[in-house]
């Protein structure tokens, strides 16, 4: 089972026990003419942490639900802990199938107090007599324990902050010890600091119990951060699904590496010296292999190198904002045919200022989308 101190090149090598199965899974809505997923296949190994991202309305949360049971996709199935829940002549229901759910506004009950939200799912357990009545006390301050909140249990809702709201959402679906977690977006609601510390804590947690979690986000960072693997959506597809890395490194789609890294895209013509672009050439050997002799050169705002300069000329931008990111600043440069470039730098120019632009070499090559 893989541990909270492991690198992701362990990971790769630990073999991992399949928690969670998607084949061909596909879900549509009678109001709309495209499905809102459409032929989702994954697997989900025990202790791994999986981010659904991409856009508002590309199907991440109906992804979600369809795994937890509240939707019923039309074709396709679905296995949890290697058993059928889903297609295949399974039906089984939300409450049967073994997983714990984070809500995005957390669902907590107003009139119960802590221990009593946490204990809420396992009673359930216990009138359906899949639990002894005596365990529900002790899992339940377990879970509390787990999530740092001992000495609340007798606190309201109202009494705590909403970082302590998401800590009892999150005991109260780990408590009956579930195969699988599934978070809706779950720090949407909280201010930076406290999402940024949470984010790390919920990812300790799970990997502390070696819990297997699949939560949706729309935030890049976040997905990079907290996941062993990210899943991009779009239009109800996954686009890509690999690990944070990858991602970032290697997008597989011109969709990606925008909505991922936010970069910038330059037309790029292939010539004998290299590549052929408004900021200059390129040297090939800068440039990922492709067969292909032109297309769109993305440019990390990271991979844009900042001069100053005197005079006006055809490759000189202008500052035209600037904001200041603790270690770097982010500008944004235009020019008359250009457009609009981001850029990142720890060097500090002044609004109004002019710049000429070159391409910095990455490891892992730039790349071209035809």
């Amino acid at each position: 089972m893989p541990t909270v101190s492991q690198t992701s090149s362990e990971l790769k090598s630990t073999p991992l026990s399949t928690v969670l199965q998607l084949y061909d899974v596909t879900k549509q809505y009678p109001q709309q003419a495209v499905p809102a997923i459409n032929q989702v296949s994954l697997k989900l190994g025990q202790g791994e942490l999986l981010a659904l991202l991409g856009p508002s309305g590309c199907g991440k949360t109906t992804l979600l639900r369809t795994i937890a049971g509240f939707e019923i996709p039309e074709t396709g199935w679905i296995e949890l802990a290697q058993q059928p829940v889903c297609g295949q002549g399974a039906a089984v229901p939300p409450e049967r199938r073994d997983v714990g759910i984070v809500f995005q506004d957390y669902a907590l009950f107003p009139h119960l107090c802590v221990m009593d939200n946490v204990a809420f799912g396992l009673k359930h357990l216990s009138r359906h007599r899949r639990m002894p009545h005596d365990q529900i006390h002790t899992l339940a301050q377990e879970a509390i324990q787990l999530v740092g909140l001992a000495g609340y249990e007798t606190r309201y809702p109202h009494a705590l902050s909403g970082g302590q709201q998401q800590r009892v959402a999150l005991a109260r679906a780990l408590a009956p010890r579930p195969s699988l977690v599934l978070l809706d977006e779950p720090f949407s609601n909280l201010d930076v600091q406290v999402r940024l510390y949470l984010r790390q804590e919920v990812r300790s947690i799970l990997k502390g119990v070696g819990a297997s979690g699949i939560f949706v986000t729309h935030d890049q960072q976040e997905a990079l951060a907290i996941a062993d693997r990210v899943a991009v959506m779009r239009a109800g597809r996954i686009e890509q699904l690999a690990s944070p890395e990858e991602i970032y490194e290697q997008p597989a789609s011109q969709f990606i590496a925008d909505f991922v890294t936010q970069a910038n895209f330059l037309e790029a013509q292939r010539s004998g010296d290299g590549w052929q672009t408004a900021l200059g050439l390129v040297d090939p050997a800068m440039v990922h292999p492709t067969e292909a002799t032109q297309g769109m050169l993305m440019l990390r705002q990271e991979e844009l190198s900042l001069q100053a300069v005197e005079t006006d000329g055809d490759k000189v931008l202008v500052i035209c904002d600037r904001e200041f990111l603790g270690r770097e600043y982010k500008y944004t440069l235009t020019h008359p045919t250009l457009g609009n470039l981001q850029a990142r730098t720890p060097m500090k120019f002044a609004m109004g200022d002019t710049v000429q632009v070159s391409v910095k070499p990455n490891p892992y090559g730039l790349r071209v989308f035809d």
